[in-house]
């Protein structure tokens, strides 16, 4: 069926779905003359002004993604949604056929399908039997999954000026199948949005901008607000550099009129881990054709109303520290060891960037990860007034299956498909890290109501955290007068937020009658888990804090605030536990090192006691069944400890 007419079907199935910013005509989709509708729905009746937390998973790739499709995925963007609400899948196995079913072990509150707006037209024109491209060699070989075509479609995105692919494009009008599939995940998304009172599950409409320069990552997901979004979405190809990205989301949706009223958008920048310092590196464009003529301060600005969180942790690894790079003074931090994919000795970026990151080479940078980053930030604050990279913290899968939030280490199915289609292909395979994947990790808002705009508003005002799998409830408040007994106190949240900021916020000014530090009150309540997979205790919460001197030093330092490692142990052999930890820990702890001078910041780390990493169970399995061990059965960790990590509060002298 040509895309015209496709496209008109889709456009009038969305007008009976509900979403009133489209509607059919001759050319696909067009926005109607007058305005839409934003969060049109009943009032949710879990609405708590003192907020809930709701866990959901905001980097998913479907078979829209050409990498996931080229893997034999087939759960599109409505399957994932689906997944994401409890039902079962099907995923290929070694051999991509769909036998391997997978079913979440608890229903998400919300998720986004982040599909790469790179190639979404190119694959939908490669899987249309009726495009005059189905036929060629290149599209014949992403159905075959035949891996020559992912590798050459990634290698592209990292050229200078990349460009769409002219053995797809001159045959096949490469707009239109953009704009049908972009219809199609509208679509997914707002059949999956719980728009009555009982608000059970939040859905937004989203993209991944997969930018690549020198095959060092700087990816962005893209997150509406509501269903009122631009017709086509802003790829690596439109707008090359990330503040051209920025730009067009500002002016396409932001500050855009008419029909796109009401739009709102944030990017989420992920995996620094991969970026060579690239993704962070304090440079503003010259060019005014990207800066727009913005000043310095014009464009920091811009920046930080875009991004104002940041992933740090998914299945390709953890971002939020690195012990032995650079610029950066302090004790090493043990718990930084904690899923690396770069192991072992590497090149230092200092003041510089590299390239090559995301084949795992080049040098590491401490802009590679959130303290390095936050830090920057600090620094660009005193020299320009503000701060381009406040950030909060969240996580997500970056699942290539469609299965958002499948981060069960003990059902571990892999990320890529066939690619990781049995035990021994994810303990063998390189797609993108091998053994060293993980499951990834969720991202928790404490929000009003589980409803879209509630949603979005707590990750603008950056009132979120991440963990690396487990559904932990973590508050954290800082100000000047909390009591000291204040984890005893009912009303602990009513105090926090009535005397003080939650995570993502700035220390209010200090009172002639408040302390001469500021506090901070952090509880953590363990993941219940299932009855089937109960959750585990939790060890320790740390407080991390980091400043800059008075010489322009850049500091990190660790302390301990509530638990601490006790007997809780795991036997890697059976991946039994043996002693315990805490079901929950609170404490109200005071900065014994504050300088009234220094900007700062604070953020909380939730430990839980050891468990068994995924690979452990992997290696048992394939034991059992007599089969010969692969190597990372012997290489690689056999235990992790779970975390959380939420999102800072700034301090910044007056």
């Amino acid at each position: 069926m040509p895309w015209q007419r496709r496209s008109k079907l889709l456009c009038a199935s969305l007008v009976a779905l509900g979403i009133g910013a489209t509607v059919a005509s001759a050319d696909g989709c067009k926005a109607p003359e007058d305005p839409p509708y934003v969060e049109q729905r009943e009032p949710c009746s879990d609405h708590n002004p003192l907020r809930n937390v709701y866990f959901g998973d905001l980097h998913v790739h479907t078979s829209y993604s050409f990498d996931a499709y080229n893997n034999d995925v087939r759960v599109d963007p409505f399957g994932a949604y689906a997944y994401a609400r409890g039902q079962t899948v099907q995923l290929p196995d070694a051999a991509g056929i769909g036998v391997r079913e997978a079913t979440i072990d608890r229903p998400l509150d919300f998720a986004a399908v982040t599909d790469h707006g790179e190639y979404l037209g190119e694959v939908a024109a490669c899987v249309d039997p009726d495009s005059p491209a189905y036929d060629t060699e290149l599209c014949a070989g992403l159905r075959a999954g035949d891996p020559a075509v992912m590798a050459q479609w990634g290698l592209e995105l990292g050229a200078s000026n990349p460009v769409r692919s002219p053995i797809i494009c001159d045959l096949v009008d490469c707009g239109g199948y953009l704009g049908d599939a972009w219809a199609r995940t509208q679509a997914a998304a707002e059949e999956a949005y719980d728009r009555s009172a009982s608000c059970s599950f939040t859905s937004f409409v989203a993209y991944e901008w997969s930018g690549a320069t020198k095959l060092s990552n700087l990816h962005r997901n893209v997150i509406f607000r509501s269903e009122v979004v631009p017709s086509v979405p802003a790829t690596h190809f439109e707008d090359p550099t990330s503040w051209e990205l920025w730009r067009s989301l500002k002016s396409g949706c932001i500050d855009a009129g008419g029909s796109l009223n009401g739009c709102d958008v944030l990017a989420i920048p992920h995996n620094t881990n991969w970026s060579n310092g690239n993704m962070f590196i304090a440079e503003y464009p010259e060019d005014p054709a990207i800066s727009g003529g913005d000043t310095q301060l014009e464009l920091a600005k811009l920046r930080a109303e875009l991004e104002p969180i940041m992933e740090v942790y998914q299945h390709k690894g953890d971002s939020e520290c690195m012990n032995g790079v650079s610029g950066i003074l302090g004790e090493p931090d043990e718990l930084c060891e904690f899923e690396k994919l770069r192991q072992g000795e590497f090149e230092d970026c200092g003041d510089g960037t590299g390239m090559q990151g995301m084949v795992n080479g080049g040098c590491v940078s401490r802009l590679d990860f959130a303290r390095g980053i936050l830090l920057e930030g600090l620094s660009e604050q005193a020299r320009l007034g503000v701060n381009p990279y406040k950030l909060g913290l969240m996580a997500s899968t970056d699942t290539h299956n469609g299965t958002p939030g499948a981060v069960d280490e003990a059902a571990y199915l892999g990320h890529f498909g066939s690619a990781e289609g049995d035990a021994n292909l994810r303990l063998t395979g390189a797609v993108p890290g091998g053994p060293m994947d993980s499951p990834g990790g969720l991202i928790a808002v404490w929000a009003e109501e589980n409803s879209r705009g509630a949603i979005f508003d707590a990750m603008r005002r950056r009132e979120t955290y991440g963990t690396s799998g487990p559904r932990m409830a973590v508050r954290l408040f800082g100000g000047w007068g909390y009591a000291e007994d204040a984890c005893a106190s009912p009303s602990l949240v009513e105090q926090g937020y009535a005397e003080g900021v939650p995570m993502g916020g700035d220390l209010p000014a200090r009172a002639e009658d408040d302390g001469d530090a500021p506090r901070f009150m952090v509880q953590a309540f363990k993941d219940a888990g299932t009855e089937a997979s109960p959750g585990h205790d939790l060890e320790r919460v740390q407080i991390i804090k980091g400043w800059v001197d008075g010489e322009g030093q850049r500091h990190v330092q660790v302390y301990e605030v509530a638990g601490e490692p006790g007997d809780a142990s795991v036997d890697p052999s059976t991946c039994e536990t043996s002693g315990s930890g805490s079901a929950s820990l609170c404490s109200v702890w005071q900065d014994p090192d504050f300088e009234a001078s220094q900007s700062a910041w604070y953020y909380a780390r939730v430990v839980e006691v050891p468990t068994c990493r995924w690979s452990t169970r992997d290696c048992n399995a394939l034991a059992a069944a007599g089969e010969e061990l692969p190597s990372a059965c012997e290489v690689y960790p056999d235990v992790i400890q779970e975390r959380a990590w939420t999102s800072p509060i700034w301090y910044t002298p007056e």
